[in-house]
């Protein structure tokens, strides 16, 4: 188990700065994920540690040694790609075997290696691997072939870019887990791009959160979910809105609805807090003092299976609300306790 560190990386294309002045240690045996939207810097920088991209300045080093000058080859990492990048000439046989080869394995121990790993990832049973082809596989038999390819070489880091996106929802639910278990069961570092965050939060021990090329927040799952460093990660991690107000000793102002509130900032503020975390109740509802009471109207509701989600308009703002009734359109009150809430200085 390796122990991976990025110190002081840059990374520029033309005048657009993908990485700045990242630094971040990746914990050995553990499954980090790199979380952010497109263009945040995540595939750069696990790139960079793949060896793949040439940083301008900075230093990767696994267990302490300086490896950023180093081939891709020579790292001793393994990647798998979101498209599988499986050689559809090859057998699914030979398409695991092939680092075995490059590295002068001898047939015995390939022929060992490659049916102990593909029976790992639960694909041994797969009848003739050694005739068909990766074309003739489903779309998770393909990632779990691409899987064993990466492994059966036992890399000391295992780099994985949106592996799971190409699939369809259930499939990728079902591999989830399996990649969770496999990484335990091998215990390889394993740091894994993903701009999912319901797969960051179920596969992680640690979550990474970038946004412009720089690290927004760090922490396990339940840290970066729950107390989000930003305003930023709170909107990103859950289904969140936003509303305006201001912030003043002892008080909270949003629209005409003043509440006390021990503020940490003041000023004009960003009120931010999750879909689930908002409760619809009719006008003529009695206002409990101390919680945020605001008049609005509900304009939609859609039917998401084991719940709905509501659309409703606070002046120019419309804002989710998840709850298991549906309810009518028309006006009504928008109910949040202070304490489910997050505010942040507006910017």
């Amino acid at each position: 188990m390796v122990r991976v560190q990025v110190e002081n990386v840059h990374k520029k294309y033309g005048k657009i700065e993908a990485l700045k002045d990242v630094s971040l240690e990746f914990s050995s045996g553990d499954m980090t994920a790199i979380l952010g939207p497109s263009g945040c810097g995540k595939t750069t920088l696990l790139r960079s540690i793949a060896g793949f991209i040439r940083v301008d300045m900075g230093r990767v080093l696994f267990d302490g040694e300086n490896v950023t000058q180093l081939l891709p080859q020579k790292r001793g990492t393994a990647m798998v790609f979101q498209n599988y990048a499986l050689w559809p000439h090859m057998t699914i046989f030979d398409n695991v075997a092939y680092g075995l080869r490059l590295q002068k394995v001898g047939t015995a121990e390939i022929r060992r290696r490659v049916h102990e790993v593909l029976e790992m990832v639960e694909i041994a049973n797969l009848s003739e691997v050694e005739t068909r082809r990766p074309g003739a596989l489903s779309g998770g038999q393909q990632q779990r072939v691409a899987l064993a390819r990466a492994l059966v070489v036992n890399p000391k880091v295992l780099l994985m870019d949106e592996p799971l996106s190409n699939l369809d929802a259930k499939v990728r639910q079902r591999l989830r887990a399996e990649l969770r278990r496999l990484q335990k069961q091998v215990g390889i570092t394993a740091i894994y791009v993903t701009h999912d965050q319901e797969e960051a939060l179920a596969l992680a021990d640690t979550i990474v959160l970038m946004n412009q090329g720089q690290i927004v927040q760090t922490g396990t799952p339940q840290e970066v979910y729950l107390q989000p460093a930003t305003a930023f990660a709170a909107e990103f991690l859950g289904v969140s809105n936003q509303l305006e107000g201001e912030a003043e000793d002892g008080t909270l102002r949003i629209g005409v609805q003043s509440v006390p509130y021990d503020a940490k900032v003041r000023g004009k503020v960003i009120v931010i807090f999750r879909a689930s975390d908002g409760r619809i109740e009719d006008v003529q509802s009695q206002i409990i003092p101390g919680q945020i009471s605001l008049s609005a109207t509900l304009e939609e509701s859609l039917f998401l299976g084991s719940y709905y989600r509501h659309y409703i308009r606070i002046g120019e703002t419309v804002v989710m609300v998840d709850s298991e009734e549906t309810r009518l359109p028309g006006s009504v009150r928008l109910v949040l306790a202070p304490d489910r809430v997050q505010v942040y200085a507006a910017s």
